[in-house]
């Protein structure tokens, strides 16, 4: 099979799979709302061949090589209802480390204060 070939088939393999239903999963109905949950999806694939031998014409070489890997990290849900649809987004690290590392200086300046 040609590089470009194995690159083809890959990447069809892939794209199969990538859809909307991929980052937005099935709707779940409950207590009047619907809730649909919303993922980032990261795709990547490479590969790689070669032929002829090295250094020795009459040796007759071969070789090739894939692979491939997806990441999906959940981000929020949207909620509807009967009036109102909204997107509430999961929980933002940054600013949760944002608010732990203030709270720890705080305590750290108070604590300061305290032994003066």
């Amino acid at each position: 099979m040609s590089t470009q070939a194995l690159l083809q088939s890959l990447k069809e393999s892939i794209l199969s799979q990538a859809s909307v239903k991929a980052i937005y999963g099935e709707p779940i109905s409950a207590h009047g709302k619907t809730v649909i949950p919303v993922a980032k999806i990261t795709y990547g694939y490479g590969a790689g061949a070669g032929t002829g031998g090295v250094g020795d014409s009459s040796t007759h070489g071969e070789g090739g090589g894939g692979g491939g890997g997806v990441r999906a990290v959940p981000v929020g849900v949207i909620e509807i209802r009967d009036q109102q649809t909204c997107f509430v987004p999961i929980t933002d690290r940054k600013k949760l480390a944002g608010a732990i590392l203030a709270g720890i200086g705080l305590g750290l300046w108070l604590g300061w204060r305290r032994r003066r």
